[in-house]
């Protein structure tokens, strides 16, 4: 759903006051954090989607990347998932839906956690996803409320997934583009947050619908900062500028853009593809990690050693809002 439109609805429901709520939906963070009575805290979100590509496997595992994601932004461990299901038995063979399964089964076992079951609806289309649960000592969960004037701005993976996807639909890219992003968004963050917690960073959020512009405002409004992102230095996946370039943007674009018209400061030498790609929706996308200047050195090298994309996008300033630089 479209930013704006969950704010206004989430604004409706009652504020919770209860000591074992350690991280809520005030800051639309990553996941909910709940100190359980042993004195760990207990870390919850779910995720579902429509297919993003064609293959069932890839889409399973894609989709289950992307919900555990959540919990690696967190800092959590991952611990346990269940499928959600919605299927149209009607129109598609049971060995396309076993495909799903199959492959966020997959990523699961990568990730060691284990599947304690699920829930299935039929009904026109298709979704898949999984409501996953995590756990992390109390207290060093990492959350979007944390960043600092003078902090920089690391992200995991390349941005571009939308507008490959939306291409693909069409047959417009290229076999070997369409399975880069492929690999990329099946990918866990699990190494990501491993760097991310080796190098003791401040605020992390992954970026997946709202882009890297709607995520990063929501960091900013958490942890009342200005966020000033870098044109040049935003990693693209092969072939996403010349697909944007013709109008394949997935729709999130005008979205995040639209919600984020009063706080995102444009510079005019910022060229409108750039601005598209930075604002376009993403599907399992990396971590945005905000790190001191003193350990800018050690997430690098965290990052380095374990094969990860080392991608400095940006820095945190006094203010509010988001720009993007050229």
């Amino acid at each position: 759903m479209p930013a704006a439109d969950l704010v206004q609805v989430l604004s409706k429901l009652p504020q919770q006051d209860d000591p074992r709520l350690l991280v809520g939906a005030d800051h639309f963070d990553d996941a909910g954090v709940a100190l359980l009575p042993d004195g760990s805290a207990l870390v919850q979100s779910v995720d579902f989607f429509p297919p993003v590509v064609d293959d069932p496997w890839w889409f399973g595992r894609i989709a289950a990347a992307n919900a555990l994601s959540d919990l690696y932004a967190m800092g959590a461990t991952p611990f346990s998932a269940l499928n959600l299901v919605v299927f149209n038995t009607k129109a598609l063979p049971m060995e396309v839906l076993g495909s799903i399964l199959e492959g966020g089964s997959h990523a699961l076992t990568e990730a060691g956690v284990m599947l304690l079951g699920g829930h299935s609806v039929e009904d026109e289309g298709v979704k898949y996803g999984m409501a996953v649960t995590g756990l992390v000592p109390a207290g060093q969960q990492v959350t979007n409320a944390g960043a600092r004037p003078g902090d920089v701005l690391y992200l995991t993976k390349r941005l571009g997934t939308g507008c490959l996807t939306t291409a693909a639909r069409k047959g417009k890219v290229s076999d070997q583009d369409l399975e880069a992003a492929c690999q990329q968004m099946g990918a866990l963050n699990k190494a990501a947050a491993e760097a991310m917690r080796a190098a003791e960073v401040r605020a992390c959020t992954d970026v997946t619908g709202f882009g890297l512009l709607g995520h990063s405002h929501e960091l900013a409004a958490a942890s009342g900062v200005r966020v000033a992102l870098v044109g040049r230095d935003l990693p693209l996946l092969s072939g996403a500028r010349e697909l944007m370039t013709r109008g394949f943007a997935s729709g999130g674009a005008a979205r995040t853009l639209s919600h984020l018209k009063d706080v995102l400061q444009l510079h005019p030498d910022v060229d409108d593809v750039t601005t598209r790609l930075a604002a376009d929706s993403e599907t399992s996308g990396g971590l945005l990690m905000a790190v001191p200047e003193a350990r800018v050195a050690q997430l690098e090298q965290e990052l380095e050693q374990r094969e990860l994309l080392v991608a400095r996008v940006g820095r945190v300033e006094a203010g509010e809002g988001v720009a993007l630089l050229p």
